[in-house]
């Protein structure tokens, strides 16, 4: 199978670490990389194909949740994982993780569909174990059979009722976590080879390369694995983009090194040869300083008069920022939010109390709810905060036609409202003129929307569309055509399905 690109976590540190400006707790991050050794071999006729997923567990509910899955690796049952897990590391914290190894031959999802037979085993650790583990590296044998935690103690208890023999051995899991630094550099670079060794009977070789980086204690961990080009002696790979963070996590003279394989269908790809470089070097672009030697150490030991295995060139190397939305904040973007209101009769009779509607004195609706919890994160974003709103699916007056696309406030040529509170006064006073009707159609108040963002096409202002609605879309080949439209390209939409809804 292709390996997939790949990418959370929550809890809180004290409250004088809160961050006004995120509006989050900052914590550390933490990257952890995955690797297994000698796992089950689950497949008659090749090795497995493995996956890791990582569940994590909640502080207060104790229950666990799936985090994340690597990608599948075919037949292997040493696999070095390419996709990483990034966690929030909180030091005064516990944090329970839990590593579940399937052997996957189905493209289904559903992990139940591959448990217990392709099941390769389990571990159970804390994030702290890790980081705290000589060089932050852990190495845990794996065990066959389902787990539990105790309630008491915390410790693992198997579960025979899952499948497995609880408490066998099925090889061993590493896991490696290196804190994130702040660079937020991202670099695209393409590499050709010239005269690789030939490695197939019948062929030449079907090179690629695997990207590591070097850690503190003198390990290893991989970054990045180009795709195959078949039958050829010189290949031309893809360029390909990888954050810098990834690549040698902003320390520029930290050693890369590049490994160079035949690949064969039954995973055990042939050493061609190897060579290092660093960022600083590849940075420095095409050159008589970035044409590698491709070295197999077994061979030039062997032989006296080896020379190489071929040689690697870099062909181009950019390097571009990766900018944050507080960046583009910072820069000066401004943010334009229009809220669209779902009026269909689906929602029921604003008089009646079970209506989505439904004005109770004593509280807001849902509709409300969902607005005011939205609005008011974004309204600190706009300078004059005042913000269109707008009502779809609805008879409005005087003439009682229908319309999906009207503003709450009455006015054709200025349907902007005062702030938040604006909106939801406009939103009352809508419910007492206009009959709900339908049918639920979305292209309307997207394409209105639109409008006003093709006439700003320089990246001053972002548009954010909210629309809150209870039920099933009725003009969905429109409603896509009208996000696909060009004029997107500088907007953005935000769509929440309503909390009273379905």
């Amino acid at each position: 199978m292709e390996e997939d690109e790949m990418d959370q976590l929550e809890d809180m540190a004290s409250v004088s670490d809160f961050d006004p400006i995120s509006g989050s707790i900052p914590a550390t991050k933490v990257e952890l990389t995955v690797s297994c050794r000698h796992l089950l071999d689950k497949d008659t006729f090749s090795k497995s194909d493995p996956m890791c997923v990582l569940y994590t567990q909640g502080i207060e509910t104790k229950q666990w949740r799936e985090f994340g899955r690597t990608e599948i690796i075919d037949n292997t049952l040493n696999p070095d994982f390419l996709r990483k897990f990034i966690l929030d590391y909180f030091f005064e914290e516990k944090q329970n993780l839990r590593f579940d190894l399937y052997d996957v031959d189905s493209k289904s999802p559903d992990l139940s569909k591959h448990f217990p037979q392709d099941f390769l085993g389990q571990c159970f650790c804390t994030l702290g174990e890790i980081v705290g583990s000589p060089g932050s590296r852990l190495e845990k044998p794996l065990m066959m059979g389902a787990y539990t935690l105790h309630s008491r103690t915390g410790k693992p208890m198997p579960s025979v009722s899952n499948g497995g023999i609880p408490g066998k051995r099925c090889g061993s899991i590493i896991i490696s976590a290196e804190e994130l630094g702040n660079c937020r550099d991202v670099a695209t670079m393409q590499f050709c080879a010239n005269k690789l060794d030939k490695k197939d009977f019948f062929g030449k070789s079907d090179p690629f390369m695997v990207f590591y980086r070097s850690n503190e204690d003198g390990t290893f961990t991989i970054c990045h694995k180009t795709e195959v080009v078949k039958n050829t002696l010189n290949p031309v790979w893809q360029a390909f983009s990888i954050p810098v963070r990834a690549l040698c996590n902003g320390d520029y003279d930290r050693t890369i090194k590049v490994e160079v394989y035949d690949w064969d269908r039954d995973g055990s790809h042939d050493f061609i040869g190897e060579f290092t470089t660093s960022y600083r070097e590849l940075a420095r672009g095409q050159s008589q300083f970035n044409v590698y030697e491709v070295i197999n150490p077994r061979k030039k030991m062997k032989k006296k008069k080896y020379a190489n295995s071929g040689t690697v060139t870099l062909l181009s190397f950019t390097v571009e920022s990766e900018y944050t939305f507080l960046d583009y904040i910072k820069g000066g973007t401004q943010i334009n939010f229009t809220v669209a209101i779902d009026f269909t009769a689906s929602n029921g009779n604003p008089s009646q109390s079970t209506s989505l509607h439904y004005m109770n004195p004593y509280q807001m609706n849902a509709y409300a709810m969902a607005l005011k919890a939205v609005g008011e994160i974004i309204q600190d974003y706009d300078s004059d905060k005042m913000f269109p709103a707008l009502g779809f699916g609805a008879k409005i007056p005087p003439d009682g036609r229908v319309s999906h696309e009207f503003p709450l406030n009455g006015n054709s040529d200025d349907p902007y409202c005062n702030g938040i509170e604006g909106i939801l006064e406009a939103y009352h006073n809508s419910l007492k003129t206009v009959q709900l009707y339908g049918p639920t159609n979305f292209a309307p108040v997207v394409n209105h929307v639109a409008r006003y963002a093709a006439a700003v096409q320089d990246g001053s202002q972002y548009f954010v569309l909210l629309i809150i609605t209870d039920g099933v879309i009725s003009d969905m080949a429109q409603t896509k055509e009208a996000i696909v439209n060009p004029w997107w390209n500088w907007m953005g939409m935000k769509s929440e399905s309503h909390p009273g809804g379905s």
